[in-house]
């Protein structure tokens, strides 16, 4: 199984939309979440180092600027979705990778904070 890294640039960067209240509360992540597609637009437009700041994890060992060393992306390349962060929280947490889950965890805590969601 592969091991990551908390991505602390895109922590960084969550916090900062998050702040700017740029995020989405309700969205169906398995249909917003960006497909390869999007994915090749947003890094032919934008470069790796800003690909990179939408994944919460880098995976361990991966070769840098390649897709498999980005893992557990939290939004739209626009936004942060709540069920982004959910779903990161959820996959992180089933596969134990704890560094990154509470990143998540922590970022959906200052979401709802943000959004007034007790």
């Amino acid at each position: 199984m592969a091991k990551y890294t908390r991505n602390d640039a895109a922590v960084a960067r969550a916090r900062e939309l998050i702040e700017a209240r740029q995020y989405v509360l309700d969205s169906d992540w398995g249909q917003v979440q960006p497909r390869a597609e999007a994915q090749n637009d947003y890094l032919e437009r934008h470069g790796w180092d800003e690909y990179a700041r939408w994944h919460l994890g880098l995976t361990e060992g991966a070769a840098e600027q390649t897709k498999a060393r980005y893992a557990f992306v939290y939004g739209d390349f626009r936004r942060v979705h709540r069920s982004g962060l959910i779903a990161c929280v959820y996959r992180a947490s089933e596969w134990r990778h704890k560094a990154v889950e509470l990143a998540a965890h922590d970022l959906l805590q200052a979401l709802d904070r943000s959004a007034g969601i007790a």
